[in-house]
């Protein structure tokens, strides 16, 4: 090995050290709150106060048109799940499924109303996935439990 094949290859395994010290807690802290966020945003644009806009059920019925089950219904279920996950994100509890409900309305999403929206799910996907992969991290309710219940 020649003297700067010896060197690129310190440097490329210094880096991959010092990714691999990378916690989990710290990805997952990320991958949860960015994900939350976003569909606490969409979550805010259904309702006024604690009831849903009129607005909310035209576009559930006119532009959406999800066709699993009445617009509704879907546009009921979509503002409460926008706002019931997130939360239990953002706090780690139940983030598993949550990250998986997350998920399914993504596959809803993507499928159904905005197919050509791929580039920004896929990030949704990636983040969601993690959190079903690999869980909370440390820094959260659902490790606190565990830690509890062992």
């Amino acid at each position: 090995m020649t003297q700067i094949q010896t060197t690129v290859a310190g440097f490329v395994n210094l880096f991959n050290g010092l990714c691999d010290k990378i916690p989990h807690w710290v990805l997952a802290v990320i991958a949860r709150v960015s994900v939350a966020h976003v569909f606490w945003q969409s979550g805010q644009t259904k309702v006024d106060g604690f009831a849903l806009k009129e607005s909310t059920f035209v576009l559930f019925e006119t532009i959406y048109k999800v066709p699993l089950m009445p617009p509704v219904w879907a546009a009921y279920y979509s503002a409460v799940a926008e706002h019931v996950f997130p939360v239990l994100l953002i706090i780690g509890l139940a983030s598993r499924l949550s990250a998986f409900m997350l998920l399914s309305m993504t596959a809803v999403i993507q499928i159904f109303v905005f197919p050509d929206a791929w580039p920004v799910h896929i990030f949704w996907l990636m983040s969601l996935g993690y959190i079903m992969a690999r869980g909370a991290g440390a820094l959260s309710l659902d490790h606190l439990i565990a830690k509890k219940c062992s």
